[in-house]
């Protein structure tokens, strides 16, 4: 392997850990690294890759948001909750380093469902919005895991 494929390791290997925790577009760094080896390698294999590559990327992306939303809406829980998670997670990334933004969603959450609802029922909805967070980052990490290692098996083989 080059110098730049090992680079380019490091980068894929950022963009998995960035997915588990989400200070690093993961994803996109990944898609990234894929795009610079395949301008890199200025091959067929190259560019056939990347095209796999994204398209797994772009699939998970998608099933990332229909899985965890379809699990949200059985369960009862409302959008405007999780947009307020989302608005408290944004602040408690601000306001707490590395933790706020999942104490920020976890506490957004709950008070609208607890506004919503009462404290015994918003407890429940607030959990079921985390599994389907939890879910959503699971999925995006597989599909990009999947895409990592079309990737590094092609890396390998043209090396």
């Amino acid at each position: 392997m080059s110098a730049l494929e090992i680079l380019l390791a490091v980068v894929v290997a950022l963009g998995l850990v960035g997915i588990l925790v989400p200070l690093l577009p993961g994803s996109l760094l990944v898609a990234g690294a894929v795009l610079v080896w395949a301008l890199s390698e200025g091959s067929t294999t190259g560019w056939a890759v990347l095209v796999v590559a994204a398209m797994l990327i772009a699939a998970g992306a998608v099933v990332k948001y229909l899985v965890p939303g379809r699990r949200l809406q059985r369960t009862g829980v409302p959008n405007r909750s999780l947009f307020a998670g989302a608005v408290l997670g944004v602040v408690g990334f601000f306001v707490v380093p590395v933790v706020g933004l999942l104490i920020g969603f976890v506490l957004g959450v709950y008070l609208s469902e607890w506004q919503r609802l009462d404290h015994r029922r918003a407890w429940p909805a607030t959990v079921a919005a985390l599994q389907a967070i939890g879910l959503g980052i699971l999925i995006e990490l597989a599909f990009t895991t999947l895409a990592a290692t079309v990737w590094a098996v092609a890396a390998v083989s043209t090396s």
